[in-house]
């Protein structure tokens, strides 16, 4: 083809058709527009009543189209136009020459619509920084330091931003002010909201029609076309796959991405990088640049790295971490109880004789693959009666049923029983909603009747689900058809008490009363384990903590990360683990925790993992508190007794508890004596007993709590 510009010309002709501009009315697109000075622009695009928009500077595609900038400039400012597109045929550079040094690149020319809402945003424009954050929306201190952070930058010109939000501290009701902010200031006049999941799609259309009522939005659905006359679009990169090139680069001035992490890579990624609006990224995942990307290609060294490159930054531009928002008060603290069974916590691989297998129950593909696995380890020096297999791999390809036995078990006698540091110092989880995750769904299936079974004394009758479980993404005939009314039921209802999930309840869910997190599930990455812990974090009535149970090994693979971590324990053993049956293979084997592996364990000032010890001298200060103040009041010998037992949680949770309320009365080991009714006969009434624990509280933690 030739390289001259009356060819590049024809290319150009047709970029703008398809942006639906009418080339030969002699209104819409101008040629060889003649300037004041004489010299002639390519072309002037003008809007519907002929005023004119842009000039479009052509060269042949042979020649940079920014080489032609200055004398865009320079035909702009002779035409009185805001807008500058520099194109060659092949590629598109659109410049708002008075309020930026350098032309960008763009998709498509922005069709006449986008085009004249632009301009006019231009001559409306304000500086958000001058426009009050609605703290209706966003009151707190972090939520408007990210708004304003975020204001400054796009004021400088940044047009990719990133923030990093933990979980439960309010992502979407900051994105919300921020929005309102900004069309407040006329920097923007159409946004997109993008999110991982349809059902997201609906929770942020909710709390958007709750905090924006004056900009209307709607949720677009796979098949449907963006209605031009709402303000907010709210979908998913896959819902909008097969109608995003029908539309100008223009068409949005701002994309919020929401869980950022998820669509910057990958199929999806021409979406995102379609409409030439103002990029934030949101995330809760930790998003700190890899020290050395050398040799790493890991999962989670790709998805920050490709993060940060999308965003063009080296760290988030906005920060309000875990750490930080527990710190803060606004997420509650966690302790954490690790336990593993002797097989797992094996360094070597767990060895499996040919006895151990029930051969019957296997497909003759893996029978033949496992018959000749113990043949090889025979054939080594020395001869090895048994296979190994590596721990990672159980409930995927091979299940030993006493191990999930062993599981539950020790869950429930740490639920009754509590569990004694290295001080001594007894600690006990709440009772209340548990998450487990789970492997597969036959794992599910095997954790919530076994969890069912333990607690079946705590259930109103027999036909009652104490646990129940929910499947996601594992395959046709595998996901759970009814999981949303389940996941309702564990919200709304008192039972099930346990929800089993796999991939389902990960990420995205949001269930305050959550108090117990079950680990039955290995994930080598910190994204999701951190997503994971998340479902824990946010604050409810009478939840000061809540309890990270791990049961293989996931807080040791990632203690100490600040940002991202490469996995859990290599093992090397020898010969190379089997671990690619068709089937799955029941391992009749005996397991149980191992004892050298049970601790509780938190984080320290530094927001590092250390064993769980209360200080020993906030413990005792308390203590003295709690004996001055019993020895002023008169009591029975039976509420003295009672009070005793107080005295010590208060001395074991000195680090935890801020106070001390009714509500903690729920919870072991006072919900074993009769909970808060007991505690009101003991005492002679509510009322009587209200009395008490606020005076006793004041006199402790030396301010009044609440009694509600």
């Amino acid at each position: 083809m030739p390289q001259t510009e009356a060819y590049a010309r024809t290319l150009i002709d047709a970029q703008l058709k398809d942006q639906d501009w009418k080339i030969s009315d002699g209104i819409s697109v101008r040629y060889e527009y003649t300037l004041p000075d004489g010299d002639r622009a390519d072309y002037m695009l003008c809007g519907r009543e002929g005023r004119g928009l842009a000039i479009v500077e052509a060269k042949r595609e042979g020649i940079n189209a920014a080489d032609a900038r200055e004398q865009g400039r320079h035909n702009a400012e002779q035409a009185g136009v805001p807008f500058v597109f520099l194109a060659n045929g092949k590629e598109i550079l659109f410049w708002d020459w008075q309020c930026e040094a350098h032309p960008r690149p763009v998709k498509t020319f922005f069709s006449q619509s986008d085009l004249e809402r632009r301009a006019a945003m231009r001559q409306m424009r304000v500086d958000p920084l001058g426009i009050a954050i609605d703290q209706r929306i966003a009151g707190r201190d972090y939520q408007q330091e990210c708004n304003d952070t975020l204001c400054r930058e796009i004021g400088l010109g940044r047009r990719k931003l990133l923030v990093e939000m933990a979980t439960g501290t309010g992502k979407t009701r900051t994105a919300a002010a921020l929005i309102k902010r900004l069309f407040a200031a006329n920097v923007v006049t159409r946004v997109l909201f993008l999110v991982d999941r349809i059902p997201l799609a609906l929770q942020t259309e909710d709390a958007f029609t709750e905090h924006l009522k004056e900009l209307p939005c709607y949720v677009l659905r796979a098949g449907r076309r963006f209605q031009d006359e709402q303000r907010i679009t709210i979908t998913t990169l896959q819902s909008m796959v097969n109608i995003y090139h029908e539309y100008s680069s223009g068409y949005f001035d701002l994309i919020i991405t929401d869980e950022c992490h998820r669509s910057i890579y990958g199929k999806w990624r021409k979406v995102l990088e379609h409409f030439d609006g103002i990029q934030i990224g949101l995330t809760a995942t930790p998003c700190v640049k890899p020290p050395n990307e050398v040799g790493t290609p890991d999962d989670e060294t790709a998805f920050v790295r490709d993060t940060l490159r999308f965003f063009g930054v080296d760290k988030p531009t906005f920060a309000y971490t875990l750490k930080r928002a527990i710190d803060d008060g606004y997420l509650v603290g966690y302790q954490i109880y690790k336990a593993q069974t002797v097989k797992t916590a094996t360094a070597d691989g767990i060895k499996i004789l040919r006895d151990d297998i029930q051969w019957e129950a296997l497909d003759p593909k893996t029978r033949k693959e496992l018959e000749d696995a113990f043949v090889a380890a025979a054939n080594l020096k020395p001869p090895q009666p048994h296979i190994l297999l590596d721990p990672n791999v159980l409930e995927r390809k091979f299940t030993i049923p006493a191990r999930n036995q062993a599981i539950v078990r020790e869950f429930r006698k740490v639920m009754d029983e509590g569990f004694s540091d290295a001080k001594g110092y007894l600690r006990k989880p709440m009772i209340g909603k548990t998450i487990v995750f789970a492997v597969t769904k036959r794992h599910a299936e095997t954790l919530a009747t076994l969890i069912d079974n333990e607690f079946a004394h705590l259930k109103l009758s027999p036909k009652i689900k104490y646990a129940d479980y929910v499947v996601s993404g594992m395959g046709q005939g595998e996901d759970t058809t009814d999981a949303m009314a389940r996941i309702r039921r564990f919200k709304k209802e008192k039972f099930p008490q346990v929800l089993v999930s796999v991939n389902m309840l990960d990420t995205g869910f949001d269930c305050p009363e959550v108090v117990n997190l079950i680990f039955a599930r290995y994930t080598k990455s910190v994204t999701l384990y951190r997503q994971m812990l998340g479902r824990g974090t946010r604050k409810s009535p009478g939840k000061p903590i809540f309890t990270l149970f791990d049961f293989v090994g996931v807080v040791a693979a990632h203690e100490g990360e600040d940002g991202y971590g490469e996995g859990g324990k290599v093992m090397e053993p020898k010969p190379r683990p089997y671990q690619n049956p068709r089937t799955l293979v029941t391992v009749n084997q005996d397991d149980d925790i191992d004892p050298t592996t049970r601790a509780w364990v938190t984080m320290d000032d530094a927001g590092n993992f250390v064993f769980l010890e209360a200080s020993e001298e906030k413990a005792n200060e308390l203590g003295a508190r709690f004996e001055g103040w019993l020895v002023s009041h008169e009591f029975t010998p039976d509420q003295e007794r009672w009070l005793h037992d107080v005295e010590a949680q208060i001395r074991q949770n000195a680090d935890q508890f801020e106070d001390f309320t009714l509500d903690h009365l729920e919870f072991p080991p006072f919900s074993l004596q009769g909970g808060r009714r007991k505690a009101a006969e003991l005492f002679g009434g509510e009322e009587s007993l209200s009395g008490v624990i606020a005076n006793l509280s004041q006199s402790v933690y030396g301010e009044q709590p609440s009694t509600h």
